[in-house]
C-alpha cells in the first residue's frame, strides 16, 4: 500500500509520527462509458473554456474566484494558510464512541506509525484501548480540512474521517410519522420478530457483493452470443392491510423456515 498522507497525531505535547493508508478499495466491476453507435470508448477532458484545446495535467491549477478575477493557489499557499494542520492530525477531546450519531461517520484510514513513533503509538492505542473512549480531531488534507475520530482496530488505531455538524442535511420537511402511529400490541410483536431475527453473533464477512458475480455471469454469456431472457419479477405487496396479522405472519414464516 501507498501512504496518502504523513504527518503527526498531536497528543498533548506528545507528537506522534504517522502515515495514513486508505482503508477500503471499490469491489464493483469496472464499467466503461462507450459510445452507443460504435462502442468507442468515452475519455474525460481537461477542456480550455477559451481555446477550447485540452490542458495537460501539469498545467492545471486551482483558483477562487475573487471580485471576477481569480486568484490562482500553489500547494504552498495550502500549507501556509495553517501549517500545523497540514501536518498534524490534532487531539482536541475524548468522547465514548455512544455519543457520535453514525450519520457523521465517512471514510476509514488505517494509521501506520511513523520512524520513531512506534512506542507513542503504541501507547494511545492501549490508552484508547483500556479508557474505552475515541478521539476526536481534526486536519487538513488535500485543501480540505475535516474532522475525524481516532479509534482502535485490531492492533492498529483507525482513523474515521467524519462529517461537520453543517454538512448534514436538515430533515425537517420530510413527512414522518409520530410517536402516535405506533399500537403497543404492534410494537411488542414487532420486538418479537426482531428478537426472533436477532443473530447469536454477528459476523460481517458473511455478507457478499453477489449482485457482481450475477452481472459478471450476464457479461460472459453475452460474449458468447447468448440471448439473455428478461426474467419476471414483481413486488407483490401483502393484500391484508391489518399490520398485526402481516407481523404474526412474518413470525410463522420464520418459524416454518428455521424447522
Amino acid at each position: 500500500m501507498r501512504a496518502i498522507w504523513s504527518g503527526s497525531i498531536g497528543f498533548g505535547l506528545v507528537n506522534i509520527p504517522v502515515k495514513m493508508f486508505s482503508a477500503i478499495e471499490d469491489s464493483a466491476l469496472d464499467l466503461d462509458m462507450l459510445d452507443k453507435k460504435d462502442h468507442a470508448r468515452i475519455n474525460y477532458a481537461r477542456i480550455n473554456s477559451h481555446t477550447g484545446k485540452i490542458v495537460p495535467w501539469s498545467d492545471v491549477v486551482k483558483g477562487y474566484k475573487l471580485n471576477d478575477e481569480y486568484v490562482v493557489l500553489t500547494e504552498e499557499d495550502f500549507e501556509k494558510a495553517s501549517p500545523e494542520k497540514t501536518k498534524i492530525i490534532e487531539i482536541e477531546e475524548f468522547v465514548k464512541q455512544e455519543e457520535i450519531d453514525t450519520i457523521y461517520y465517512d471514510t476509514p484510514y488505517y494509521l501506520e506509525a511513523g520512524k520513531g513513533g512506534e512506542k507513542s503509538y503504541a501507547l494511545l492505542r492501549e490508552a484508547l484501548k483500556q479508557s474505552g473512549k475515541i478521539a476526536i480531531g481534526n486536519y487538513v488534507m488535500r485543501s480540505k480540512e475535516s474532522i475525524c475520530v481516532l479509534r482502535p482496530y485490531d492492533n492498529m488505531l483507525l482513523l474515521l474521517k467524519m462529517r461537520f455538524a453543517e454538512e448534514i442535511r436538515d430533515h425537517s420537511e420530510l413527512n414522518i410519522p409520530g410517536h402516535g402511529a405506533t399500537k403497543p400490541a404492534e410494537l411488542k410483536m414487532a420486538i418479537s420478530l426482531i428478537n426472533q431475527l436477532t443473530a447469536k453473533k454477528f459476523t460481517f464477512n458473511k455478507y457478499k457483493d453477489t449482485y457482481d458475480e450475477e452481472l459478471m455471469k450476464l457479461i460472459k454469456a453475452k460474449a458468447k452470443g447468448t440471448k439473455i431472457q428478461q426474467p419476471r419479477f414483481k413486488i407483490i405487496h401483502n393484500k391484508n392491510k391489518d399490520l398485526m396479522s402481516q407481523l404474526k405472519a412474518s413470525l410463522e414464516e420464520k418459524k416454518r423456515k428455521a424447522s
